[in-house]
């Protein structure tokens, strides 16, 4: 990327960089290095007492500060020393976080029942509400962690466990089990602490290496302060498509069980808020796991068409339906999922046109609904086909997104999606409904070519950011990412074609 202002990057790292050691230390080091024009902080987590104190690779000249905390030895600080008001809010965080460890998630879904309103996107759940609230706390009270060794801690812990409807490997939990876990969910909390004080973190970008405790700060600077997540993870997480459910699946009889069931469901939970929050997520620093199997499908069997976005004019939403009434007239069994992943930012005039046009052209054959940034693993199953149908993109990031999830895809050739996709997909010419249809005809009636164009597509997403060129490809993402988290909702200027007049988005 060149020109612009250089970004202010937090690289959130967990046992890697800075430290000698570890398995995304050289692939951190290559990209700060590769990125020498945007300025960078270090939030890194150390995994043990030898790690912390042994050597650091030397930081390039454009990591401004490095903040650390440890996942090891005593809490760090002080003893608790607030009282009123703010011990009783603690309380409550900590009651519907541990609540939540041990509800069974609402029938169909991926998510836990939503509890109340709050926060900048809406509804939360009571996990997502109880971690922004203790981080809210944190951040006014050092030290604050320290109250999960306390006797009220252990209590509201064995209250939740008791609850009915609580997974059966936590209902004999007993004080040495509550203790044990208290204890491991102060250290998954510390990382709260890496959040510099104030109201805003000061910078523009959150890059996290990995899902868990290290990408806490993210999510909070994510859910409270809308600074946008990247999220890279060295591994795919298993089972990322079921619900909820981690508790659940410990058996009573395993050994600690009630110790274990609660922190994989800490865990699971946490990986799941933070990928929701993501603006997008990237194949990562470690070596690649085995391709997921791809289900083949057959001509005549319904395989969905996804097209996951912010919902805006420069989307031609209104050009993909007019290309899906071809599709479906040619394959009857095929659908469209439209996912809204723009949130507040969506244009709601535009999308409420795209419905009512979806209505006249192919009644039933479209469904729409929204899911954070990038779409979540049920929101685009497996077999679907990706589509990209913009006039106007910068980096398109969706579908560098759906490339990693090793989907199929069809793309106009807009902005940098030809460098993205590269041989990995389909591209045609932007507003040409007919060859977006051509397009997607082709990949729906062979099913071989799917699923090769769907490996090729994960490969490509994969190497895109993992290989020495990764530097490059991050470089244009991050400033496309702030150019996304910034924009102004567009008004829909309907033309004489029946498409929305676009907004101009930065190229890389």
């Amino acid at each position: 990327m060149t020109g612009g202002a250089p970004v202010r990057v937090a690289l959130l790292t967990e046992g890697g960089y800075p430290y000698a050691r570890g398995g995304s230390a050289a692939w951190c080091d290559r990209l700060l290095r590769g990125l020498s024009r945007h300025d960078f902080e270090i939030w890194a987590l150390s995994r043990s007492g030898r790690q912390a104190a042994g050597p650091r690779r030397p930081l390039p000249p454009n990591v401004r500060r490095v903040r650390t905390a440890a996942l090891w030895g005593p809490p760090p600080g002080g003893p608790w020393r607030a009282y009123g008001r703010p011990a009783r809010r603690f309380a409550e965080c900590f009651a519907d976080l541990a609540a939540a460890l041990c509800s069974r998630p609402a029938p169909g879904t991926d998510r836990a029942p939503l509890e109340r309103e709050g926060g900048p996107h809406g509804q939360a759940d009571r996990f997502s509400s109880a971690l922004l609230g203790l981080a809210a706390l944190a951040a006014r009270h050092p030290g604050l962690t320290r109250w999960l060794y306390s006797e009220q801690a252990v209590r509201l812990l064995e209250a939740a466990c008791r609850a009915p409807g609580a997974p059966r490997a936590v209902r004999a939990a007993r004080v040495p089990d509550l203790l044990a876990v208290t204890e491991r969910l102060e250290r998954a909390l510390r990382p709260l602490g890496l959040l510099p004080p104030g109201a805003a973190p000061g910078i523009d970008l959150c890059h996290a290496v990995g899902a868990g405790p290290v990408a806490l700060p993210a999510l909070v600077a994510a859910r409270l302060h809308g600074v946008p997540l990247l999220l890279t993870e060295e591994t795919e997480r298993p089972g990322a498509g079921r619900a909820f459910g981690a508790a659940y699946a410990v058996a009573p009889s395993a050994a600690r069980a009630p110790v274990r069931a609660l922190l994989a469901a800490f865990q699971d939970r946490l990986a799941r808020e933070v990928r929701a929050a993501a603006s997008l997520v990237t194949p990562g620093c470690g070596p690649p796991p085995a391709p997921p199997p791809t289900p083949q499908g057959r001509p005549g069997q319904a395989v969905t068409l996804v097209w996951a976005d912010r919902i805006e004019p420069a989307k031609d939403l209104v050009g993909l339906l007019h290309a899906f009434r071809a599709v479906r007239a040619a394959e009857p069994a095929a659908s469209l999922r439209i996912v809204d992943t723009g949130g507040a930012r969506t244009d709601a005039g535009y999308l409420a046109r795209c419905r009512e046009l979806a209505g006249r052209l192919v009644p039933g054959g479209v469904s729409f609904t929204s899911a954070g940034a990038p779409a979540s693993a049920d929101a685009c199953p497996t077999a679907a086909v990706a589509v990209l149908s913009s006039v106007v993109e910068g980096v398109p990031v969706p579908l560098i997104a759906a490339m990693a999830r090793g989907h199929a895809t069809v793309a106009t050739d807009v902005g940098a999606a030809g460098r993205v996709v590269g041989g990995a997909g389909v591209l045609v010419p932007p507003l040409d409904p007919a060859a977006l249809a051509a397009g997607c005809l082709a990949l729906l009636r062979d099913p071989e070519r799917r699923a090769s164009l769907g490996a090729a597509a994960r490969a490509r997403a994969r190497e895109l950011f993992t290989a020495d060129h990764g530097a490059a490809a991050y470089g244009a993402v991050y400033p496309e990412l702030l150019a996304m988290a910034s924009a102004p909702r567009p008004a829909p200027h309907p033309d004489a074609a029946g498409h929305g007049t676009p907004r101009s988005v930065p190229c890389a």
